[in-house]
Order: C-alpha cells, then sequence, then structure tokens
C-alpha cells in the first residue's frame, strides 16, 4: 500500500476524521457541532508534530509525506471547515459568502507557501523552526470559536462578528510576520484556554 501508515501519522489522519465530521455538521446546519469538531481537530494537531518527531529513524521520503498530509488535513480542518461553518450560520449576503471564500483561499495560499519554504529549510538545516512566517492557519481551532462566544456575550450578530473576524485572520494568514512558534508550555496553554472554549460551546449546546 502506498502511504505511511505507522504511530506517526495517526493524529493527522483522526484530525481529517473529525474535520470531515465537522463538515457534515456544517451541512446540516448544525454550527455548534461543527464548532466542536473544529477544536478536537485542532487539538490533535497541536501535537502531531512531536508525536513525529519521536521517530529518530524517519526516511526523507516520510518527512515529506508528513509535510504534505499535514498540510493537506490543514486545509480542510482549518480552512475549509471554518468557512462551511459560516455558510451554515443562515446568512445568505454576498458579502459574507464572499469573506468565507476569501478566508479559505487564504488558507490554501499560506499552507501552499509553508510547504514549499519548509521543505527548502530542511534542505538546508535539521533544526526545529522557531518562527513562522504568517499567522498558521491552526489558529482558526481557538479563534473561530472565540469570534462566535463573542458574539453570544455580548449579544451581537454572529454572522457579522465571525465574518469580520475570518476576514481579519485570513489576511494575517498572508502576511508576513514573523510569529514564533509555541513551545510545549505555549502549547498547553493554547490547549487549556482551547478547552475552555469547548467546555463553554458545549453548554451552549445543551441548553
Amino acid at each position: 500500500m502506498i502511504g505511511v501508515y505507522d504511530y506517526t501519522v495517526i493524529a493527522t489522519y483522526l484530525s481529517l476524521l473529525l474535520g470531515l465530521g465537522g463538515l457534515y455538521s456544517a451541512a446540516q446546519n448544525e454550527p455548534l457541532d461543527a464548532m466542536l469538531c473544529l477544536m478536537l481537530a485542532g487539538l490533535l494537531d497541536a501535537f502531531d508534530g512531536r508525536i513525529a518527531r519521536t521517530k529518530k529513524d524517519r526516511t526523507e521520503q516520510e518527512k515529506r509525506f508528513g509535510i504534505q498530509i499535514d498540510s493537506l488535513n490543514d486545509l480542510v480542518c482549518f480552512g475549509v471547515l471554518p468557512a462551511a461553518i459560516g455558510w451554515s450560520m443562515d446568512c445568505d449576503r454576498l458579502w459574507f459568502l464572499a469573506t468565507m471564500s476569501f478566508f479559505a483561499l487564504c488558507a490554501l495560499i499560506r499552507l501552499a507557501y509553508f510547504n514549499v519554504t519548509e521543505e527548502e529549510r530542511q534542505g538546508r538545516t535539521s533544526e526545529n523552526r522557531a518562527y513562522y512566517l504568517g499567522v498558521p492557519v491552526t489558529a482558526s481551532a481557538v479563534l473561530a470559536p472565540l469570534f462566535y462566544l463573542l458574539s453570544l456575550r455580548f449579544a451581537l450578530n454572529c454572522a457579522v462578528v465571525y465574518a469580520l473576524g475570518l476576514f481579519l485572520l485570513g489576511v494575517l494568514y498572508i502576511t508576513p510576520l514573523h510569529v514564533k512558534k509555541p513551545q510545549l508550555r505555549g502549547v498547553a496553554f493554547l490547549s487549556v484556554f482551547g478547552l475552555g472554549e469547548f467546555a463553554v460551546l458545549l453548554r451552549v449546546l445543551t441548553r
């Protein structure tokens, strides 16, 4: 069988399945269910790279395969899924639909650029990356739920807040900012913050 099937890629494969579950929920006009899938996919993505690096005998092909599947999965889970969540909010205004499409396009461009530069970087050095150029697309796993929750907390128009948030996030994806790559402590903090959002969303869902 072609592909890689060892423990280093399991988290990425599971993340994709969650992303597909989120897309199905969005298609059923259930944005909260889809948002929960987005956040769980983000939690898995936070640790997939660290899991992969525990295998010291990875071949060059396995490393390149890991880069590609990680970005392809990120496009589905953190580029397309947040846009689909927006489309499930029953707002059919052209500006809103265009904003969701713009966000997904920015995610695609950001990930393609990352793939190219990461392969070039790994050809020059074996050191781990210290900075990202542009905000990573995985930020949507934490920020998209935050936009949604802020609109509920302050009784604002959910579609407007969500669209504005995704528009700004999409711009940050393709803006050449140097963003420090979070270390384990930073990943743990973001995971705890995300779990807090997850708990609040569950409470809203079960009301």
